[in-house]
């Protein structure tokens, strides 16, 4: 081989000659072989069996069920896809920077996926829907924290120490059920609600509105829009919690380390034995409400053309448990009563009307309801504003009382259950400005009442209960001794009232996307007299100021309190 001064390889003529005959005679020889192959294809092909492509089965349009409907390929079954994106932010005033509160801000995006799967059967169209909703969500004011979502399970809290909850992520199985032949069996909306908050941005009126529950129903149609609905629904969303003077005490297993995690209904003390006649040993009943039947729920409803009207009914289930632990206070009791309380049965009524409103303007809507229940709190609704699943709720940052939403008591001398009532009142009314521009109007008012037998006989026997040497003897739920002045400013199981007024403005530019703000002012207070303002007087009820306001102490005192909030929402469906 010979190379030149710089390494490269220097061929001799001669070779070169060599490498490109060579070259030319493997050309030579591959043209060949093509040649010879393509002559002979056609009689290959001819004892080789003809291939032909797999058919393409397009997606087929469904006109059967209305728009956006189709064939899922390979099926009889259509299906239609939609879902939603929405931004959300609002602002409420916050009256103190305690603990907990001074955030005014909180934010949120919100999706939803819906999938609608129809199929037509001899015994009419089979259908199963399924919604998924999901978020994510700051702050502690008017749209943030959600202890209500939290308490259902259906929102995670940030556990960070300057989060504490303010954020949160959320997962709801919002709908998931199947119908067929007026049979409605799975997660979905409790057929004994009607207006359901529809014409606002968040539940902020009263009224029942239990938009996922798990349900099994028949409905029934007559003609001219009539029918008529049977529905066992689970009882689970529809608990208010047994009131309970405690809090948290060890006999339930709790999260304290996450606000409102805390379980809102805990073992309430009640008496078990006597002393020559003087209240001597106490226990704990275990008041966690247990699933045994479910809610019955019975629906009749009109739909005509000027719209629609409504009567529902329902029967609530109040089953808790025994006594949980020994005696916890006292010595051994002569005689020696063992109590053990009954279930009882509550129940909630409601009728409402929708009228269409085309004189006025076009989609124009007017909703009318009014609802009571006795130991059923949540199907008047009056808790949808301050929070359901609780015993009490702050709303307001600085709220200087708290309204008790509790759907029974349990006597601490008998052992057995005194329930609440409650009522509400709604009117909601949508007018369109023009075909972009549309507001919506409404408010509501509400109460809820307590026995009087059943709050003095809860302070009796805490009284009782605390002068026996219990170690967690006073607290926020402390109701006091009657015919003292702390058991009449005292905040727990006082009748109360509240009452809300709101309206929206909302931009459609295009199909299908809504720009809105909304505006809302609530006022709660008690029915008569005073009560502590926990804001202004946070320690008023330790035991030594309990017994200084006894004795005439000084004490910061409310009969109402109000809030307004603003919220912004950009929302665009598909």
């Amino acid at each position: 081989m010979i190379v030149d001064h710089f390494g490269n390889r220097i061929c001799p003529p001669d070779s070169v000659d060599r490498e490109v005959k060579l070259g030319m005679s493997t050309k030579k020889y591959l043209l060949a072989s093509v040649a010879l192959i393509a002559q002979n294809h056609g009689a290959w092909s001819a004892d080789l069996p003809a291939k032909q492509s797999a058919p393409i089965e397009y997606v087929r349009v469904c006109a059967a069920y209305g728009a956006a409907f189709f064939y899922i390929p390979g099926t009889d079954t259509c299906l239609r896809i939609s879902g939603r994106a929405r931004f959300e932010g609002g602002y409420m005033p916050s009256y103190s920077r305690q603990a907990g509160s001074g955030d005014t801000s909180g934010y949120q995006g919100r999706m939803r996926i819906n999938l609608d799967a129809r199929t037509q059967t001899a015994y009419g169209t089979l259908r199963a829907f399924v919604r998924l909703d999901a978020g994510s969500r700051t702050g502690y004011a008017g749209l943030g924290l959600s202890g209500t979502q939290q308490r259902i399970g259906q929102a995670y809290p940030a556990l960070g120490v300057d989060q504490f909850g303010r954020a949160q992520q959320y997962m709801n199985v919002d709908k998931a059920f199947i119908q067929i032949s007026g049979l409605t069996a799975g997660r979905a909306s409790s057929f004994f609600d009607f207006y359901a908050h529809d014409l606002e941005f968040l539940a902020y009126t009263g009224g029942s509105d239990v938009p996922s529950t798990n349900l099994l129903a028949y409905t029934a149609t007559f003609g001219g829009g009539l029918s008529a609905t049977i529905s066992a629904e689970d009882p689970v969303f529809r608990r208010t919690p047994i009131f309970s003077p405690t809090n948290n005490p060890a006999a339930v297993a709790v999260n304290t380390n996450v606000a409102n995690f805390g379980q809102s209904v805990s073992p309430a003390p009640v008496l078990i034995g006597y002393n020559n006649g003087v209240p001597s040993q106490y226990s704990f009943i275990d008041a966690i409400q247990r699933s045994r039947l479910p809610d019955f729920v019975g629906v009749v409803r009109l739909d005509q053309a000027w719209g629609s009207a409504q009567l529902s009914a329902a029967v609530h289930e109040l089953n808790v448990g025994n006594i949980s632990t020994g005696a916890s206070a006292g010595g051994a009791g002569s005689p020696f009563i063992t109590q053990h309380t009954g279930s009882s049965y509550g129940f909630g009524t409601q009728a409402g009307i929708k009228l269409n409103l085309p004189m006025i303007a076009a989609g124009d809507t007017l909703y009318l309801q009014g609802a009571y229940a006795h130991g059923a709190q949540m199907y008047s609704g009056y808790c949808w504003f301050t929070g359901c699943y609780t015993q009490n709720t702050v709303t307001f940052l600085g709220q200087k009382f708290t309204p008790y939403l509790n759907d029974a008591v349990i006597s601490p001398f008998s052992g057995q259950l005194s329930l609440s009532d409650s009522f509400t009142v709604v009117a909601s009314y949508l007018h369109y400005w023009s075909p972009t521009w549309r507001s919506a109007f409404f408010g509501s008012y509400g109460e809820q009442t307590f026995s009087g037998g059943a709050r003095s006989a809860q302070g009796s026997g805490w009284y009782f209960y605390n002068s026996l040497g219990s170690a967690n003897a006073y607290g926020a739920n402390a109701v006091g001794l009657p015919g003292t002045r702390f058991y009449s400013i005292s905040q727990s199981l006082r009748d109360t009232y509240q009452f809300l007024l709101g309206a929206n403005l909302i931009w459609s530019p295009v199909k299908d996307l809504d720009i809105g703000i909304e505006g809302t002012y609530t006022q709660v207070g008690v029915k008569g007299g005073r009560v502590i303002d926990i804001d202004k007087d946070p320690t008023a009820y330790s035991a030594a100021r309990i017994a200084s306001i006894n004795a005439g102490g000084p004490v910061r005192t409310a009969t109402t309190d109000g809030g307004f909030q603003l919220k912004a929402r950009v929302q665009r469906d598909f």
